[in-house]
């Protein structure tokens, strides 16, 4: 089945009230892990449910490593990683303050960041065949302004230590690449108060300390 793709218009943060347009896959129905063990059992001598059971171990190992704080880095797959961040409803450590320091208890993995391997990424683009589909993908325009997205940004970060890409665009409505752009315009601007940390898709936006 051909990948099906729009041309998505986004704003031009560069250049007020203009656009650009670049290729965006359709969203079609997710692959579920029944219908990924069938695939992966094709041609083997294993069932789908000895591949589901495969599956369900990995998962139970990868945790019991990155409970640990390390990553795991699968051949072919990429590099997972833990991170962490404070627990609902604790807020941020000040730096230098007396009081007010987070201990473990206020600490927990807040999420695991991915880092795909170029092996996947070659082998995917090997096999997809992109179908342009009519029309254009939808345009996000948030309704708040440039100030008001910095000053929700800073006040999540206060509140969750750190902000993504993705929870800046969902924060603010936009859409996702112009989120990552206006998170790294901002990261470049010392009078925005925010510091990128990170690389790649472990690439988080924390408040700028003080010489950063």
């Amino acid at each position: 089945m051909a990948a099906k793709y729009v041309m998505q218009e986004i704003n031009d943060l560069n250049a007020e009230g203009q656009t650009y347009t670049y290729p965006r896959f359709q969203a079609g129905p997710p692959c579920a892990t029944a219908e990924l063990a069938r695939l992966a059992a094709r041609n083997t001598p294993f069932t789908e449910a000895e591949v589901k059971a495969v599956l369900a171990l990995v998962a139970e190992g990868m945790a019991a490593v990155m409970a640990e704080g390390r990553s795991v880095r699968l051949d072919g797959i990429g590099t997972f990683r833990p991170a962490l961040g404070l627990k609902p409803g604790r807020e941020r450590e000040q730096p230098g303050a007396a009081e007010g320091r987070r201990n473990a208890a206020s600490i927990r993995v807040r999420t695991v960041c991915y880092r795909p391997d170029k092996a996947l990424v070659e082998a995917t683009a090997a096999q997809c065949r992109p179908e342009r589909v009519p029309g254009k993908g939808r345009r996000y325009v948030s309704p708040y302004a440039p100030e008001e997205r910095l000053a929700r940004a800073l006040a999540f970060i206060d509140e969750a230590g750190s902000i993504s890409v993705g929870a800046y665009a969902a924060l603010n409505g936009l859409g996702r690449t112009t989120a990552g752009l206006e998170l790294r315009r901002l990261a470049a601007d010392p009078a925005s108060g925010i510091a990128a940390t990170g690389a790649g898709s472990h690439r988080l936006y924390v408040r700028r300390r003080e010489g950063q």
